[in-house]
């Protein structure tokens, strides 16, 4: 039987884009924009994903290492307000065992002729799944895949 445990941990990560709010939020709100950033390693394969950006709105990715039980992301948006803030929570499975939840917020600060982008994360890590230093870097990962879609 898994040993039953739990970490809770807050972080937040920032980044500073040569683009506007709208330009940097449009990379979360479009989906054609979104699933050239939002994926796994290109070893990983194309992943199984939906969108539905609107307040309310699910989603899903799910992908992982071939051979591996799958990263599962599932999110509901709480809050979306255009060019300024999107709340969500998500839940993520590591095969099929609930793995983490969390609660993020992401605030999109004009700062000169760019956008600053702030993302805090509080969340319960499950059973050694994840981990809150892991899941940190990989948000860093995923705020630097970004850069192309909104820059390029």
């Amino acid at each position: 039987m898994t040993d039953r445990n739990v970490i809770h941990a807050t972080f937040t990560v920032e980044r500073t884009y040569a683009a506007s709010p709208a330009r940097v939020f449009a990379a979360f709100a479009d989906p054609e924009k979104k699933k050239k950033w939002f994926k796994g390693p290109d070893e990983w394969g194309v992943p199984d994903q939906k969108y539905d950006f609107r307040v309310g709105g699910e989603e899903h990715s799910i992908g992982g290492p071939p051979g591996e039980p799958p990263h599962r992301f599932y999110n509901r948006y709480l809050e979306i307000i255009p060019n300024a803030r999107i709340v969500y929570t998500y839940w993520m499975h590591h095969g099929e065992p609930l793995a983490s939840a969390s609660v993020a917020t992401l605030e999109f600060r004009a700062e000169g002729a760019g956008t600053r982008l702030v993302v805090t994360e509080v969340g319960a890590f499950l059973d050694g799944y994840y981990s809150a230093e892991g899941r940190e870097e990989g948000t860093r990962l995923l705020l630097e895949a970004i850069v192309p879609v909104v820059e390029g």
